[in-house]
């Protein structure tokens, strides 16, 4: 049997390349990736949302100042821890005025002011002075420095016609001051002062205020700061 000749091997050869680059043409890679190729890095894209600002809190409105708590207008009578002397006190919208006598001839008026805490310091002539606290809206209890001598005290809340009551006026041609404290149970103590000169004074009425003063009628009202 004859061996092919070197021409036709040559010619085998050459329909075996074309069919290979044929094959390699129609069957090659389609866009797929070469599993052995490592994959290129994806790009990560850090989107960054700036933080929303959070709106700024509202201030708090100030503090309102704490309200003063004024103390109820109205009266308070009691005695000096020594019984000697009464005393009594008419309130009106933080203001005092306060009212010491022995019924014969010792008195004093005082004013001042009632503190947040009810607390007080009332002033009167010849330097007469009184300290003293208002609790619970009850009582008033203190002292009092009159004519160089000191009294503690205590006055309750009164209740009409138990009170501070006042008169002024001219008789018989005298310059008439007269200052009365009626007591809880209607005991009244009183100095009338006539050109300066005190003296025991005259019941009054409670309920009119009337009272005879050397013949001569006058009213004694109640006292409001």
């Amino acid at each position: 049997m004859k061996r092919p000749g070197p021409l036709l091997t040559l010619l085998a050869g050459l329909v075996f390349g074309v069919l290979l680059l044929v094959l390699d043409v129609t069957t090659g890679s389609k866009g797929t990736s070469n599993p052995y190729r490592p994959a290129s890095p994806g790009v990560s894209v850090s989107a960054t949302v700036p933080a929303a600002s959070a709106s700024p809190s509202a201030s708090p409105p100030p503090s309102a100042s704490p309200s003063r708590t004024a103390a109820p207008s109205g009266a308070y009578a009691g005695r000096t821890d020594d019984g000697t002397s009464a005393i009594a006190f008419s309130l009106r919208d933080g203001k005092v005025v306060a009212y010491f006598c022995d019924g014969h001839a010792k008195e004093s008026w005082l004013k001042g002011d009632v503190a947040d805490d009810g607390s007080m310091r009332l002033t009167g002539g010849d330097g007469d002075e009184l300290n003293g606290t208002l609790r619970d809206h009850r009582l008033i209890h203190g002292s009092a420095d009159v004519g160089g001598q000191r009294y503690g005290f205590t006055a309750d809340r009164a209740v009409r016609p138990s009170g501070l009551y006042r008169a002024t006026a001219t008789v018989r041609g005298a310059k008439v001051d007269g200052g009365w404290i009626v007591l809880p149970g209607g005991k009244q103590v009183g100095v009338v002062e006539r050109d300066g000169t005190p003296a025991a004074a005259p019941s009054i009425d409670p309920e009119t205020g009337a009272v005879t003063v050397d013949g001569q009628k006058i009213t004694a009202r109640p006292v409001t700061p």
